[in-house]
């Protein structure tokens, strides 16, 4: 568990927020950041976050719940949310663990993910492509 980030602690109940404000996430930390990793499936490695996860119980959306969009596409079991109004992709129903969600790091008050340097590349397996295209 990462107690700090850079210059930044992580707090046990940090918040989280997309560029515009819109959407606040409360993300409950209580022994530190999660092991900070990537996902290469076909849309993660699209998006690029760097990401963490959390039991479900502990990510609550504190506001923005009704411009938050939700994007699913393979076996439509995990839940990619972005904000409706700036794009900025929040946090995420993991599909290896629909009990958990996955965050984006670089939402987090006051940290720069980019003061992580390398993290791990979590394999994502071989899902489904958009719409039924392949690969």
């Amino acid at each position: 568990m990462l107690k700090a980030i850079g210059k930044t602690p992580i707090q046990p109940h940090h918040r989280a927020s997309c560029h515009c404000g819109a959407v606040v996430l409360e993300i409950h930390l209580p022994a530190g950041l999660p092991q900070p990793h990537r996902c290469d499936c076909s849309f993660c490695k699209r998006k690029g976050a760097i990401v963490a996860a959390v039991p479900a119980t502990d990510l609550k959306v504190i506001r923005g719940q009704a411009v938050l969009r939700k994007y699913q596409f393979g076996r439509q079991v995990a839940e990619h949310f972005f904000c409706g109004i700036c794009g900025i992709y929040t946090h995420h129903r993991r599909s290896t663990n629909p009990n958990e969600f996955g965050f984006n790091i670089g939402c987090m008050e006051g940290v720069n993910p980019y003061d992580l340097g390398s993290v791990p590349v979590a394999d994502g397996g071989k899902w489904e492509e958009p719409m039924g295209q392949s690969r």
